[in-house]
């Protein structure tokens, strides 16, 4: 008997110091990814913004985030968004709430630091003080708004949309007036060296400069890329490109509100990119004009 006891207690303590292990493992581990999932977006964003090592962001450059959710009270759903504003010589954070038409609602006060605000978490129990029960919240989505000294110099937008296999999941950078600035492939499974060429400048490019009316009625045409388009695309800064530095300008006006250029044997995987882009700068502008001016009747002092 007193065998078979210490042979318990022997296993419990075993467990009970992997379990001790294996936790202190994880936690370490998930900070690890979080700071690496935090350097990577960061890299992304300023990427699109034409920014890199050699040609570094200015110091009055400031991002944003502003997050959406979705609050249901019994049948009703409403907007609402958890916005940075200008707090003494800082950043609070208020949660807008608006109808599905745009009207404002109500405004609350968030108990929450700007560090504390990236995190899903430490949001929803910052959300669970002011949303009460019956009234629940979902995430919708985020928007990042990159500022330069007092003005607006982009909206970053995180998104996802069906491929030919699974989700896609992009980085989508649009100017005040939504002309696209850019577009980052930035996690996808399509067929390698079919679908998944969307990752190629020469693909992901043909977004870059198209207007807000011209993504409206964006198609995708089924026709050889020409080779000077494509060594155009291709070509990150115009000294480094192949092509003659006085032609580089011409090109560009030729092409500008051209359609996009499928894939060789990969048009759905060309048409699921371009239609959620399409649909991403679509309900992007409807919303941000919405909430703009549900900030300015209100005078909501955003940090944005």
């Amino acid at each position: 008997m007193k065998q078979i006891i210490r042979i318990t207690v022997g296993l419990t303590v075993s467990c009970l110091i992997a379990a001790l292990v294996m936790g202190s493992v994880f936690v370490i581990t998930d900070k690890a990814k979080k700071h690496n999932e935090h350097v990577d977006v960061q890299e992304t964003v300023l990427g699109l913004l034409g920014y890199t090592k050699s040609h570094p962001a200015p110091s009055d450059l400031k991002l944003y985030s502003l997050y959406r959710y979705i609050l249901t009270d019994a049948d009703t759903s409403t907007l609402g968004y958890v916005l940075p504003v200008l707090k003494g010589d800082g950043v609070g954070y208020q949660l807008m709430v608006m109808d599905l038409d745009g009207q404002f609602i109500h405004q609350y006060p968030l108990d929450m630091t700007p560090e504390k605000a990236s995190e899903a978490a430490e949001r929803s129990s910052a959300l669970q003080e002011v949303v009460k029960p019956p009234k629940t919240f979902v995430y919708a989505d985020a928007t990042i708004v990159a500022k330069l000294g007092k003005k607006r110099l982009a909206y970053l937008l995180p998104g996802e949309f069906p491929g030919f296999k699974t989700f896609i999941h992009v980085m989508l950078a649009l100017d005040p007036s939504f002309e696209i600035l850019g577009l980052e492939i930035t996690e996808q499974e399509e067929d390698p060296g079919l679908g998944a060429e969307i990752k190629q400048d020469y693909f992901k490019n043909q977004f870059k400069g198209k207007s807000f009316e011209k993504v409206k009625d964006l198609h995708v045409v089924k026709e050889p890329l020409p080779d000077e388009y494509k060594a155009y695309l291709e070509s990150k800064k115009a000294k480094a490109s192949p092509i003659p530095e006085g032609e580089v300008e011409a090109i560009r006006s030729r092409y500008q509100d051209k359609d996009i250029y499928a894939l060789t044997g990969a048009t759905i995987s060309s048409k699921a990119v371009t239609d959620g882009v399409k649909n991403m700068v679509a309900k992007f502008a409807y919303r941000i004009n919405r909430l703009d001016t549900v900030i300015s009747s209100r005078h909501i002092p955003v940090a944005f």
